[in-house]
């Protein structure tokens, strides 16, 4: 997929944008056998459709009517030189290549979005042309190909920049990006992009209730990560009100697998687990795989948080599986380490430990330094049990040394505890005491991160 990748760009350059209306007229009539005198009759002359070809009147629209009637054109065609009914076409294919992306695999949607991004690009329809970068991006996403992915994304922005398209047309591309970042481990920024396109949103005025969803939930996941739990639960609750404003049902599931997240963090189990319920029907009905695996996925932590084991076990196993059947690599990946520590915590080490170890090979911080750094939590935690403090204390350290620079606040705070259990137990006292010390600086930072004042709520 990253090789076909380069092939997908935008060229700069269309037949719209590149010819003349003279030019056209010329090309159709040509194309179509037609004499000047056969374009002409009965309205004009022989001689005017040659001044007008070599470009040196400018036609009224009623001409232009004229001259796309007799060449069996139409109007929009012999103005822009885009084919009639074009626009819709390559609507309807999106929608096509969308759901081929929900249902089979991003592979096999990939060269579908490859082919409507050199047609809409060719006759300059940049909302279309952004519809389809997104999904490349979309597609790459899934992968793992986060660069790749970013690209896509930023050139969809770039489109509609140029077209002088309203924010909320550009949201999904914002949204996009940002959650390139996220996974990549850079948490300030993925929150920075989306309070950025919020505070403009709501400042603009442009009360579109789909685009401010799609932004709040997607700033959940961020907030979350770096332990600003309140931004995340007034995230939640102003999507939450704006929800029966939204038609898009896939949008409100993934409000509600969002939604999930804070109420699990406030203890809340029984209710997070209804809203996945919730979401996870809405998900089957479309048959939108992905997130149907990430409502599996986060049942199956809402099971391990209520040690019920074998729930979790079963769901996490059921994502991870549905992941690896789209080649939905990354998110497999990540799926693997919570299905590791369910197999640790039930005492089966020996499965978890060859889990991890093969997860690590695919993993990197570049990737997802969270998960990353979940796994070598995990191998610690293993090594210790079997009494290898040496290796313990290399994974926790590594696992410092990742999650340092995502900023992820509760996961630092946990790793500094359990290494400085261990110096403890070991008879390192002072190393403990800084380690706890580091924790303790992490601990305090939830909701007082440097994101700077907390977006504004909608007019």
């Amino acid at each position: 997929m990253a090789d076909r990748a380069a092939a997908a760009g935008v060229r700069g350059s269309n037949r719209s944008g590149g010819e003349t209306i003279g030019h056209r007229i010329h090309r159709l009539r040509a194309e179509r056998g037609l004499t000047q005198r056969e374009v002409a009759d009965p309205s004009y002359t022989a001689a005017y459709i040659s001044t007008v070809e070599a470009g040196k009147v400018r036609p009224s629209e009623k001409a232009l009517r004229h001259i796309a009637e007799r060449l069996g054109s139409t109007y929009e065609e012999v103005v822009s030189g885009r084919p009639a009914h074009l626009a819709t076409e390559l609507r309807v294919r999106l929608s096509n290549a969308q759901h081929v992306l929900a249902t089979e695999d991003p592979v096999a949607a990939f060269p579908l979005y490859e082919v409507l991004v050199r047609e809409a690009d060719e006759y300059a329809l940049a909302p279309e042309l952004a519809a389809a970068l997104v999904g490349l991006g979309q597609c790459d996403l899934e992968v793992g190909e986060l660069e790749q992915a970013r690209g896509y994304f930023e050139r969809a922005e770039t489109v509609l920049v140029r077209a002088g398209a309203p924010l909320p047309q550009r949201v999904p591309a914002v949204r996009g990006r940002a959650l390139t970042h996220l996974l990549a481990g850079e948490l300030r920024y993925a929150c920075y992009l989306l309070e950025q396109a919020l505070d403009e949103l709501n400042s603009s005025g442009l009360h579109d209730p789909e685009a401010l969803v799609l932004l709040y939930t997607a700033v959940i996941a961020p907030y979350m990560d770096l332990g600003a739990y309140a931004r995340a639960a007034q995230a939640a609750e102003l999507a939450l009100a704006l929800a029966p404003q939204v038609s898009d049902a896939a949008l409100v599931a993934r409000l509600h697998r969002g939604v999930a997240r804070t109420l699990l963090a406030e203890g809340r189990a029984a209710e997070a687990d209804a809203s996945l319920v919730k979401a996870a029907e809405t998900y089957q009905q479309l048959q939108i795989r992905t997130e149907l695996a990430h409502c599996h996925w986060m049942r199956g932590y809402v099971f391990a948080q209520e040690d019920d084991l074998e729930q979790a076990e079963t769901a996490l196993r059921t994502a991870h599986a549905i992941l690896l059947s789209r080649r939905a690599s990354l998110y497999a990946h990540q799926v693997g380490v919570e299905l590791a520590d369910v197999l640790h915590r039930q005492g089966k080490d020996g499965e978890a430990e060859g889990l991890l170890n093969g997860l690590l090979d695919e993993l990197s911080s570049a990737h997802s330094a969270v998960h990353e750094a979940g796994a070598h939590r995990l191998l610690g935690l293993i090594a210790e049990r079997r009494h290898d403090d040496a290796e313990a204390k290399d994974r926790y350290t590594t696992a410092m040394n990742v999650l340092e620079p995502a900023g992820a606040a509760g996961d630092l705070a946990d790793i500094c505890r359990l290494l400085g259990d261990l110096l403890r137990r070991t008879g390192s006292v002072e190393s403990a005491l800084d380690v706890y010390r580091v924790g303790l600086g992490h601990r305090a930072s939830p909701g007082t991160t440097t994101l700077g004042p907390a977006p504004a709520t909608p007019f």
